[in-house]
């Protein structure tokens, strides 16, 4: 009886590494780079839009996975390095600032950079077109934020730089004067890309994304009427091995 286990244990595991085997060899491992234009979409607790915000010139790069499903339909999950961010001017810079830096001069501004990894799972279809394929996507994207830091310049105070603070609520985040409060580190959003894939196995592709989470952080575990959500769109280039 044991050994009937132990002979049934061992095809099953074999079953199961031809499987993987075979699987893995139909996937198609690339590396992708290129750059981002992001922005902050932010409101205020009345629900009406801060202006100011402006876009900020960031770069992606990673690897990704097209994993065959079914003819010309492929899932593409991807692992991300993506930098983003909004310049503020105006409304939008004093409200990442104290009441010690409005109302802003003409010139004032706060530059914020946010670094993160980013898990990416699309759906791509892949219709044949001329020597190549054509690209067309769109699917979630998962991120978190490693780091970040900010610039921000005064007419009063000159310039400073720092880093950003992330944290779920606000009484999380530190007083340290070298530092500036975000928001959340974690983000969930969409994803949507159009492109060409070359008979060389190179790759173009415009994409855009749009943040689905409100990165505003909690007061004393309050959801927050305030409304602070990542979007950017971008293009970059890849190559599958």
């Amino acid at each position: 009886m044991k050994q009937s286990k132990l002979v049934l244990k061992s095809f099953l595991v074999a079953v199961a590494v031809m499987v993987t085997g075979t699987v893995m060899a139909q996937v198609a491992v690339g590396v992708r780079a290129g750059v981002n234009l992001s922005n902050l979409t932010i409101k205020d607790a009345d629900g009406k839009t801060v202006d100011g915000a402006k876009l900020t010139p960031g770069f992606n790069a990673g690897l990704t996975f097209d994993i065959p499903v079914a003819d010309e339909f492929y899932i593409q999950p991807g692992a991300l390095f993506s930098m983003k961010g909004a310049k503020l001017e105006k409304n939008a810079h004093e409200y990442f600032n104290s009441d010690d830096f409005s109302p802003a001069a003409s010139g004032d501004y706060t530059r914020l950079n946010t670094y993160n990894l980013e898990v990416p799972v699309n759906f791509i279809f892949k219709p044949a077109a001329g020597n190549g394929n054509l690209l067309i996507g769109a699917g979630p994207y998962f991120s978190y934020a490693l780091g970040g830091n900010f610039k921000r310049v005064t007419d009063a105070f000159g310039t400073e730089t720092g880093k950003l603070e992330f944290a779920n609520d606000y009484n999380d985040f530190s007083s340290d004067a070298g530092k500036m409060t975000f928001g959340k580190r974690a983000d969930v959003g969409a994803n949507l890309l159009f492109g060409y894939e070359f008979a060389s196995r190179f790759s173009v592709q415009l994409n855009g994304q749009l943040g689905l989470t409100n990165l505003e952080p909690k007061t004393d575990g309050r959801k927050p009427e305030e409304v602070l959500k990542n979007n950017s769109f971008g293009l970059s280039i890849g190559y599958k091995f």
